[in-house]
């Protein structure tokens, strides 16, 4: 997984095994040996990567695509939870991880958005609420 984001996320940079060996003071074939498997970065180079990717270190190590309908690495702070099918009511499951990350806990309210060209938005009312608060005391 590491080794194939890496090459990845590197390609989606347009970055020579060289330029990144320069950002992390390593060597090209240190690159290259990460490249193929043969070794692992320590930990500190692992976080500088994910800083200059801009993802996560947990995305940058564990990141699969077969787990995300074969997409790419998001960047970070960017969530693809996976696949949530409606029920007969019209209700959803919000995955876990989701749930964790957005705090979301039984009970909650969500404000449900819509855009007939973008799709759906689950959003924390409260959050809307104080940002419409905000800008009406600008406008006054």
């Amino acid at each position: 997984m590491f080794k194939d984001n890496l090459i990845q996320l590197r390609k989606m940079k347009s970055y020579t095994q060289e330029d990144l060996a320069e950002k992390l003071d390593v060597t090209r074939q240190a690159i290259a040996k990460w490249e193929s498997g043969e070794t692992v970065p320590d930990i500190t180079k692992c976080v500088q990567l994910a800083e200059i990717f801009e993802v996560s270190l947990d995305d940058l190590v564990n990141y699969t695509p077969q787990q995300h309908m074969g997409l790419n690495l998001p960047p970070k702070g960017k969530h693809l939870f996976g696949l949530v099918t409606v029920g007969d009511k019209g209700q959803i499951v919000i995955p876990a991880k989701a749930r964790s990350i957005f705090n979301i806990s039984s009970g909650d309210e969500l404000l449900v958005l819509g855009d007939e060209d973008q799709g759906l938005a689950l959003v924390n009312p409260k959050k809307i609420l104080a940002l419409a608060d905000g800008i009406r005391k600008k406008q006054n």
